[in-house]
Parts: C-alpha cells; structure tokens; sequence
C-alpha cells in the first residue's frame, strides 16, 4: 500500500496524510501467536495477515492485556525516549507493539518523516524507511472519539480506518487532528523535548515535511 503524501500547502485536510501508514489489506487473520506481557485482564484482538513484512515477525498473542500500563525506551542515536504505553485504552495496539520490540523489529530503524508546519510528529517504525513498510499484518482502530494529541502523546499511524501495523508518532508539540488515530501512550517530558529539539533543526531539504535534517535512528526498544 502506497504512503499518501502531504501537499506542500500543509491545508488542514492534506496534513494528516503525513500520518499515513502501511498496513496490510488482506483478510486472513493471523493465527500464530508470540510471547507479549500477560496478567490480568485480557481482550481478544484479531491480526490480518497480508503483504510483505519489512521485517519477518510472528504475529502478536490474539489476547492482550487490557488494563495496566507498560514501560517502553526507545533507545536511539539522539537520545533515549521513555514512554509510557496505556493498555487499557488500546490493547490490541499496546500488544502489538511490545510484540514487534520484543522481536527486535524496531532495531536499527530510521524515524523516516518529520512535520514542522500544521501538525508537529516525527514518524516512526518503518524498516524499511520510506513509509510503506509495515509487520505483515493490519489490526483494527481502537478510538473512543475523544482523542487529542498534545505534545508528549504516541499514537499509531495508519492508510484510513483500521489498518494500523507498525509506524507509529511521537508528537513534540500540540497538534490539531481528528480522532483517528490510536493513542497507545505517552513519552516523558525529557523525551518530548528531545524531539522537539531533532525538529528545530528541520527537515533534510528544509521543507516543512521530510526525513529530518538530523537522522533519528532507533537503535533498539526495551520493554519494562
């Protein structure tokens, strides 16, 4: 699936194309589960397999954890970046992404897109660095419809509703968009700041949507 780009003019409308993410359109539900943080209580989520992972990973447990929160640092060239990831407001999306760290997906990986103008995110998990990449699976929407996305938030990236997989956005400071995005959790205010910081130095071709001028690389992700 293609990555829609942003139009230039960064209208209201065109901006949110920068949170554009590959996620698979099969149907066939995937099967095959990998370990991921248990306890508690659970949901069932379901993982569509299609298309080609940018890295071969086994497809999440199909039971999360549907309560508690779960720490994650994504370690990287500029800096760490603590997170805090909320389960209990999206499980399926939580799951998913402490399947793909555990599994080393995100090792090595550029954080491929930085907005500066009408939304404010770095964009990341994508091996394959140019925005189409994703697991290998799609997993469905979980919004309440009363999603904002203040500085410090990580929410999911996606092509339209419910076809999230693995690029996800780190949004260094208030941003406007509609709720259709998955927020799966929160950096620190140190982590916030230091994207913010990787964004005053604006993107590679000093557009207002691009690779950012200073390479973010996320070396690896630890959960817990």
């Amino acid at each position: 699936m293609l990555l829609r780009r942003a139009a230039l003019t960064l209208a209201a409308t065109a901006a949110l194309a920068v949170l554009a993410g590959c996620g698979s359109d099969g149907s066939d539900s995937a099967t095959d589960t990998s370990p991921t943080q248990t306890g508690g209580k659970t949901t069932p989520c379901t993982y569509n397999a299609g298309g080609q992972g940018a890295k071969q990973v086994d497809p999440p447990s199909t039971e999360a954890p549907a309560e508690g929160t779960f720490g994650a640092t994504l370690e990287t060239n500029v800096g760490a970046i603590p997170i805090t990831l909320d389960a209990g407001a999206t499980p399926c999306a939580v799951n998913s992404f402490i399947s793909l760290a555990d599994q080393g997906y995100f090792d090595d990986t550029p954080c491929h897109r930085l907005t500066t103008q009408g939304i404010f995110v770095l964009q990341c998990g994508d091996p394959t660095g140019t925005g189409t990449g994703g697991p290998g699976y799609s997993f469905d929407d979980e919004l309440s419809g009363t999603e904002t996305y203040p500085a410090g938030t990580v929410a999911m990236a996606n092509a339209g509703p419910d076809t999230n997989g693995s690029q996800f956005f780190l949004v260094y400071e208030d941003t406007e968009l509609p709720p259709s995005y998955d927020v799966i959790g929160q950096m620190d205010d140190a982590g916030t700041e230091l994207v913010a910081k990787v964004a005053d130095k604006g993107t590679a071709d000093g557009g207002p949507d691009g690779p950012p001028k200073e390479s973010v690389q996320i070396q690896s992700v630890s959960i817990g």
